[in-house]
């Protein structure tokens, strides 16, 4: 992306909201770009619970109209758009209370499924079921029996946030979207008193450049307040950072067939099953620290353990932990005590003509962010602006994926790989999981696991750098795999082996490939301050 004919739209932020944002504008037929200071999705939309849900909580807040919005976008997501990244998950809800707390849970639940069958022309997940404590501990044989009289079981679902990110960008540029990572703005141009473009600086080659653009659009999350004082407007409404923590244990650790929601003093606290893995969190705490690098604490760690321990038989020790991240939520600002309350509605406003500003939310209705963003940057248009169209347009990897995944056995076999591995493949690659095997024809050392017994292939690695656009060891290691934070060595046994894998593709030279595994080493350092 460079100086030259002026873009329709040009959004700023590269995380879940700005992707989604430069997709509505691409497919509106806008001519479109898409700067992200880091990598794509490397602040909050890498560091969710990867959960795609409605949000019981916000029920008992009251916001129906919150819930009805995130389970309608869970529904396109699982069925139109993404069905490849979205899969069902189940949730077992204990209960402590007889009769009431049945009743009053139950009724809640209830209602999150009817709200759920709402969109009739998206198919719904499963309904919910009570379970008495005998069937609650079939389930779950590693509660404690003591810690409930039964329990709710009731569906959602979980992503793998950084793909599809990611996925959301390579979908625009399919559009005709330009994309850069590693490409900061610096200040904003200006014609008159009109926003009118950005200055920019590539970040790999040290250089300034500007994009001149019609409408810019800031999706910037926690930072969205820089943009305001570059501007120079005054800021209504802030953003505050709430940090969230999620440790990882290994799945063989927690006799489980299901995944658990537990009620804690401040929200909710989930264990959600993630491939090989149990992931458990979150945490609810206000940062104001380094937003690039929020780590998680001692004190995280234990606050963490110490609820999920309290329903387990056999606690979990701190030596078990494999892996653990902290993410930052924009949430809004108000009257609120604690971050914990604060609203997860989203606000759009234009400080400037010709910028629009989006921020707050939650994971799971970014779709419906981002529309309300475009929407408010084309408001001058009136009538004459072109309309949504991202509720029917599926992501790269979605047409197609249903036929290989039925054909999925006989696939396997073709190439030479365990049907895991292609269930694996499948579920991240989705319908262009066909480009991935093509590499591993030309060279079959490239579908050897990077780790022995481990799903990830020695040829993700180069598919993340020649489609995905990683340009740094971190971008793979950290979110076009998630080998970080999977391992309890954080990957630094494999780093100089994926490093070597990379410098090919992208003309690295030995001193370079040094350098960017003493970069990893070092994050993985900031990263593990709770060890």
């Amino acid at each position: 992306m460079r100086e030259g004919e002026p873009l329709d739209v040009l959004v700023i932020g590269g995380g879940v909201v700005g992707a989604g944002s430069a997709l509505d504008a691409a497919t509106r037929g806008l001519r479109t770009g898409i700067v992200e200071a880091q990598d794509w999705a490397s602040g909050t939309s890498s560091r969710s619970s990867k959960l795609i849900h409605g949000g019981l909580r916000y029920l008992e807040m009251m916001d129906f109209a919150l819930v009805r919005e995130a389970l309608h976008e869970r529904g396109l997501l699982a069925h139109r758009l993404a069905p490849h990244l979205v899969h069902p998950v189940r949730f077992l809800y204990p209960l402590s209370h007889r009769v009431w707390e049945r009743a009053y849970v139950g009724t809640g639940i209830a209602l999150y499924d009817v709200m759920a069958a709402g969109a009739r022309s998206i198919p719904r997940l499963p309904r919910h079921r009570h379970l008495s404590r005998r069937g609650a501990l079939r389930e779950a044989p590693s509660l404690k029996p003591d810690v409930m009289i039964g329990a709710l079981q009731y569906y959602d679902a979980q992503v793998d946030d950084a793909r599809h990110t990611m996925t959301l960008v390579r979908t625009a540029q399919g559009y005709g979207a330009l994309a850069a990572s590693r490409t900061r703005m610096i200040a904003l141009e200006y014609s008159g008193d009109r926003v009118a473009g950005a200055r920019l600086l590539d970040l790999e080659t040290d250089t300034e450049f500007v994009v001149r653009a019609t409408r810019v659009i800031s999706a910037t999350g926690v930072w969205t307040d820089a943009t305001y004082e570059l501007a120079g407007r005054e800021n209504q409404t802030h953003v505050r950072a709430s940090k969230g923590v999620h440790v990882l244990v290994a799945r063989s650790r927690l006799s489980l067939s299901t995944g658990l929601i537990l009620r804690t003093e401040k929200s909710v606290l989930f264990v959600i099953p993630w491939g090989a893995h149990w992931l458990i969190g979150t945490t609810d705490t206000e940062w104001e620290g380094d937003k690039l690098h929020p780590v998680a604490t001692k004190e995280d760690v234990e606050y963490v353990l110490a609820h999920v321990n309290a329903v387990l038989v056999d606690p979990i020790r701190p030596d078990e932990i494999e892996g653990a991240y902290a993410g930052l939520r924009p949430l809004l600002t108000g009257t609120a005590d604690s971050t914990a309350k604060l609203s997860r509605e989203h606000m759009v406003a234009s400080p400037a003509p010709g910028l629009t500003v989006v921020a707050g939310g939650k994971y799971t209705t970014y779709r419906v962010m981002a529309r309300d963003a475009v929407d408010q940057a084309l408001a001058d248009l009136g009538g004459g602006a072109p309309v949504s169209r991202t509720e029917n347009v599926p992501l790269v990897g979605a047409e197609g994926w249903s036929r290989l995944w039925a054909e999925r056995g006989e696939l396997a076999l073709r190439h030479g790989l365990d049907q895991a591995t292609l269930e694996h493949l499948l579920g991240r690659y989705g319908s262009h999981t066909s480009e991935l095997l093509s590499l591993i024809v030309k060279d079959p050392e490239l579908g050897i696991p990077l780790v022995a017994g481990d799903a990830y292939l020695r040829g993700e690695v180069v598919y993340a750098v020649s489609h995905e656009g990683a340009l740094h060891l971190e971008d793979v290691l950290e979110r076009r795999t998630h080998l970080s934070i999977e391992h309890s060595d954080h990957a630094l046994s494999v780093a100089l082996e994926v490093a070597r894998l990379m410098a090919p593709l992208l003309g690295w030279s030995e001193e370079v490939l040094r350098h960017e595994f003493d970069a990893y080493s070092r994050l993985i350092e900031i990263q593990t301050e709770w060890t």
